[in-house]
């Protein structure tokens, strides 16, 4: 089954609780874009604006983007760096001023690490972005319908953006199966019906579960694994 991305919109910014694996998706789609044989667009980049956080950051995963022709903006060095002040580089807004370029913006993983992007608040003003948020139902804080949606209520509070499609990454890390993912697709339905927003995909690991395991499920998405080292799992 092949995956397909539903929407022509140039910019997509990507949300999440902490651990619901927001930044995971958002490499593993700026790769998927990358390997496509033809492109809607002639560029592509990340910009990461989770700059609160100190963990799991997609400038991480800066050569492995570049080398696939993805483009990374956000941390003021670009080089990581032991105590890494929380800075934008002043270049972060390039490829949102860029018509050519298809921008996924990995934004913090609550209501107060999204505050940031209120300083590219005119880029999102138009109807050329979409705002996803990503729902792990294995976190304790999004584990139910009513935690799911206060997160996402809280995200748009904080940024003033409203959330346009929902995705689901239930995963338990290495020990994911068909099973969890399938879990997360339930609970994401009923968050569904409350907010008659689209399911925009189903996270699975591609390197654990097969697509064709997922019975019941109309856009499965291959998610990579590049976010976690191994040794976290030994």
């Amino acid at each position: 089954m092949q995956w397909s991305l539903a929407t022509q919109k140039r910019i997509i910014a990507v949300t999440g609780h902490y651990g619901s694996g927001k930044t995971e998706f958002a490499v593993s789609l700026a790769l998927w874009e990358a390997g496509q044989a033809e492109r809607r667009f002639a560029r592509l980049a990340v910009i990461d604006l989770d700059i609160a956080n100190p963990y799991f950051r997609s400038r991480e995963r800066r050569g492995l983007l570049e080398e696939a022709g993805v483009a990374v903006y956000g941390g003021a060095y670009r080089e990581e760096i032991t105590a890494e002040l929380p800075a934008l580089g002043a270049n972060a807004k390039a490829p949102l001023e860029d018509a050519g370029c298809f921008a996924i913006v990995d934004l913090g993983g609550n209501g107060e690490g999204a505050k940031v992007i209120h300083q590219f608040h005119s880029y999102f003003e138009g109807d050329q972005h979409e705002v996803y948020c990503v729902v792990n139902a294995n976190r304790p804080d999004t584990a139910t319908v009513e935690g799911a949606l206060e997160h996402i209520y809280s995200i748009q509070a904080a940024t003033g953006l409203r959330v346009t499609g929902i995705i689901n990454n239930c995963h338990l890390l290495r020990e994911t199966t068909a099973q969890t993912v399938l879990k997360g697709h339930a609970l994401c339905e009923k968050v569904q019906a409350r907010l008659q927003l689209p399911i925009v995909c189903d996270c699975y690991p591609a390197p654990l579960v097969q697509a064709r395991e997922l019975q019941g499920i109309a856009n499965p998405f291959p998610l990579g694994m590049y976010m976690r080292e191994t040794w976290l799992d030994k």
